[in-house]
């Protein structure tokens, strides 16, 4: 089964071969789907094996934290648990991932059972402090 609202059409949209950062919002279930543990314990099995999976094609989590309080806008759907930032050289580095066999086999059923939860926005650089 791929990967449940991958936005295929939207990536293809974009410039493959242009590097991405990919904002991650993340709301937890209280108890994982498969009854072990939470949701944020999937979500620690999911993370073990998809960092691998990110390095391997170049890729580095960039920042992750605790998601807080809506500090400004609708409070109502943006109640999220957890943010990250990862690079990816390309978009298309991050479509073979999140396609790939091992991905769907072995990283999406934690990601799944962990997370009610998980949106993904494709984010292109217009100012980086971390640029040289």
């Amino acid at each position: 089964m791929p990967v449940n609202m991958l936005n295929i059409e939207g990536l293809e949209r974009l410039d493959p071969n242009q590097s991405v950062v990919m904002l991650n919002l993340m709301r937890f279930h209280v108890r994982s789907r498969d009854g072990d543990g939470s949701g944020w314990d999937a979500y620690l099995r999911y993370s073990a094996v998809t960092v691998p999976m990110i390095k391997a094609r170049g890729g580095t989590l960039l920042w992750t934290g605790e998601a807080r309080a809506v500090a400004l806008g609708p409070h109502a759907g943006n109640e999220w648990d957890f943010v990250a930032l990862v690079h990816y050289p390309s978009v298309s580095a991050f479509v073979d991932m999140m396609t790939s066999e091992a991905y769907e086999r072995e990283a999406d059923p934690h990601r799944v059972n962990g997370c009610a939860e998980h949106v993904i926005i494709a984010t292109s650089e217009a100012y980086s402090k971390f640029r040289k």
